[in-house]
């Protein structure tokens, strides 16, 4: 979400978008280089960095009003569907550039701890429910591995503010630990205090929640489909159906009818093209892609 003074409130998806290009091994040179040097990739992006070819990403970002989102044709906050681009239109807004390398390693980057549910004004959380799974438990995984006051450390701590909280003690503590201050809210002694200003905005929220079971329908499998006929090329195409079969091939094949079906579902050719490497019948597997979920899982149980 992002938000401003007027208490109004838009969601956003932002990308970032590599402007070295993109280049990848197929299977069988990542197989290699995993023997030669499995620190290619980080080897090759120290490097360049150290020489001065700076690596960088374009950020855009895609907006949604409250609006659209409330009766678009498929949940905006399902992280498995992408916002059409003819629709919501990329917007240019920055840039990341990565212009030095760390000095000691496990200071600046083993003790590093990011986490989803720090926000600065003007930006909140969405309804996006592996969004809201986050924000709790970065927070919970980095006091397990950093330890309570993580958040004070040079790589972790603001810099451009003061940090005022009434979190007091625990091992690692490395400043005055509040003083002599109150360490509750509300008090008397001129402690921080929330400033509604800054709040995100309220959203509205309606209807009976409960346990649901999730029924793949026609909608989940037309952006997967696109992928795969519209924006894949003819190599991309082969590698994708080549990495695909050769970690399924060890798989059961009830597991390899069931995952060939729903690659069918999306694209014919793709789930045909994976049934050949793995041996199995297409007839069988337009059978299966034509069943409701339930009935096809029954199906291949034994």
């Amino acid at each position: 979400m992002w938000y401003n003074k007027k208490g109004e409130h838009f969601w956003v998806q932002l990308h970032f978008k590599t402007e070295q290009g993109i280049r990848n091994f197929t299977g069988e040179e990542a197989e290699r280089m995993r023997g030669i040097d499995p620190d290619c990739v980080t080897r090759d992006l120290y490097e360049a960095i150290a020489k001065g070819d700076y690596p960088s990403w374009r950020l855009e970002v895609q907006i949604m009003t409250p609006e659209q989102a409330r009766d678009y044709r498929f949940d905006p906050f399902d992280i498995t569907k992408v916002w059409p681009h003819g629709e919501f239109p990329p917007m240019d807004v920055g840039r990341l550039v990565l212009n030095r390398n760390p000095e000691n390693y496990f200071a600046e980057v083993e003790q590093a701890a990011f986490s989803p549910g720090n926000f600065v004004p003007g930006i909140g959380p969405s309804p996006d429910k592996m969004l809201q799974g986050r924000l709790f438990s970065y927070h919970d995984t980095h006091r397990h591995r950093l330890g309570p006051n993580y958040h004070l450390l040079p790589i972790n701590a603001p810099r451009a503010c003061t940090m005022n909280s009434y979190q007091r003690d625990g091992s690692m503590r490395c400043d005055n630990n509040g003083g002599g201050g109150p360490n509750y809210w509300p008090n008397s002694f001129g402690g921080p205090a929330p400033d509604p200003k800054v709040a995100p905005p309220p959203i509205d929220i309606s209807g009976p929640t409960g346990r649901h079971a999730y029924e793949l329908g026609d909608v989940d499998f037309v952006q997967a489909g696109d992928l795969f006929r519209k924006v894949m090329k003819d190599m991309d195409r082969e590698h994708l159906v080549n990495n695909i079969v050769s970690h399924l091939k060890n798989a059961q094949k009830r597991i390899q009818l069931r995952q060939a079906a729903l690659f069918y579902k999306a694209d014919p050719d793709y789930g045909t093209r994976v049934g050949k490497g793995l041996g199995i019948d297409v007839k069988e597997i337009k059978r299966l892609a034509a069943m409701p979920q339930e009935e096809r899982v029954k199906a291949t149980a034994q």
